[in-house]
């Protein structure tokens, strides 16, 4: 695979910086890597290529599709390795993503899926009853969940289909597909055979988040929270909200809420070592970055860490994750529990940095895409060095 097994890879879409970490992880490890993306928006994370739209218009997109044309094809073509971030990779029609997706496919080695991010996939599997997904940000124990009854037609978009059909035609071509998330890899396996699917989990640079020193024992717990506008509903944040302000009231001496929004990453991050405890999504089985990122710092984090993602990982030790149902009763018992006992906070602390270390740090996370890219190749026979097209069985 050229020379000493160096791979060419490219990484193209992202969200809460989880390509950017990955290349970090894959130079490190002696691969190129480049990333394609728009960089999150406001949180302006590392990219190598910029392919975010100018503008929200029916202008912007237009303008991106032409920039396609006019020069950003010609640095997308060579790579050994192709991963797209989902079938929402870039931000353009699902006809224009479709001629993309498959420009890239025949003119790179290899095409895969990182599964980061909502799909057309993803929500089937959130809204089948036989799932063992029972809640979701789409679907709540069989009942319409907060997101989806202010939005009556969301669910009936993603499922459009323009939409479908480019998803159908992504899990039909590609070479395979990595999940970062426990609920995504379930949903995995309504598409793909198990052979070409592979858990990578979410890359966190435990390196540069150095763990904060927190005192044995806490005189005022402070809750962090982080608004994404617009998405409210989609998090949980506004259950979260309501919980621990109402928690905050309750023991006003023993507690405060920092609440910060739509920040550049590296200032939101340094906004959230300031706090004890950070407050993540409702509505999740598996802690995400928000919540990796905190306890790598050595915080704790009230997320999902649900039994169900510890079995998955096979982590029988390690379960730090302040778990809680997705309803407001559970998170208020939760941090109030959390206040009252705040001489659990720094052992927890440690012990979330230790899982860290241990399941999500970034080296581990590209081991672990690597692994599965360079089987994928060997299985397809593209091992020769050869470049353009990519890998068909």
């Amino acid at each position: 695979m050229g020379n000493n097994n160096r791979l060419k890879i490219l990484l193209v879409g992202d969200a809460s910086s989880f390509h950017h970490t990955l290349a970090e992880g894959l130079r490190k490890l002696g691969h190129e890597a480049v990333v394609a993306s728009h960089g999150g928006h406001w949180l302006d994370t590392g990219r190598d290529i910029d392919t975010g739209r100018r503008w929200k218009s029916k202008a912007g997109g237009l303008e991106l599709w032409l920039r396609w044309h006019l020069g950003l094809k010609q640095k997308m073509t060579g790579f050994d390795v192709v991963s797209i971030a989902t079938q929402s990779f870039i931000e353009l029609r699902p006809h224009r993503a479709q001629a993309i997706y498959d420009y890239l496919r025949a003119n790179n080695r290899s095409m895969f899926c990182t599964a980061l991010g909502t799909d057309s996939n993803y929500v089937e599997e959130c809204i089948d009853p036989a799932s063992p997904i029972r809640y979701s940000e789409f679907r709540l124990f069989g009942a319409q969940s907060p997101l989806c009854k202010a939005q009556p037609s969301l669910v009936s978009e993603w499922l459009s289909e323009p939409l479908k059909n480019f998803g159908n035609h992504i899990w039909a071509t590609a070479d395979g597909a990595v999940s970062a998330l426990y609920e995504y890899d379930v949903a995995l396996r309504r598409v793909l055979p198990p052979e070409k699917i592979a858990y990578g989990g979410i890359p966190i640079n435990v390196d540069d988040l150095q763990p904060v020193s927190l005192p044995d024992r806490i005189e005022k717990v402070r809750f962090f929270l982080g608004r994404y506008r617009g998405r409210y509903l989609e998090k949980g944040t506004d259950v979260m909200e309501a919980a621990a302000r109402a928690v905050v009231g309750r023991y006003p001496s023993r507690a405060e809420l920092i609440i910060v929004e739509n920040k550049p990453y590296e200032e939101y991050l340094g906004l959230m070592r300031s706090a004890h405890v950070v407050l993540d999504q409702l509505y999740s089985y598996t802690p995400a970055t928000n919540a990796l990122q905190a306890m790598a710092y050595g915080l704790n984090t009230v997320s999902g860490g649900a039994p169900e993602f510890y079995d998955f990982i096979g982590e029988k030790e390690l379960q730090p994750v302040i778990h809680v149902e997705p309803d407001y009763e559970s998170v208020v018992r939760a941090l109030e529990q959390t206040v009252l006992h705040p001489e659990a906070i720094r052992p927890r602390g440690l012990a979330g940095r230790e899982f860290v270390i241990r399941h999500n740090h970034y080296l581990t996370v590209a081991r672990r895409n690597l692994e599965f890219w360079q089987n994928r190749l060997a299985a397809a026979g593209c091992c020769d060095g050869r470049r353009g097209g990519a890998c068909h069985e």
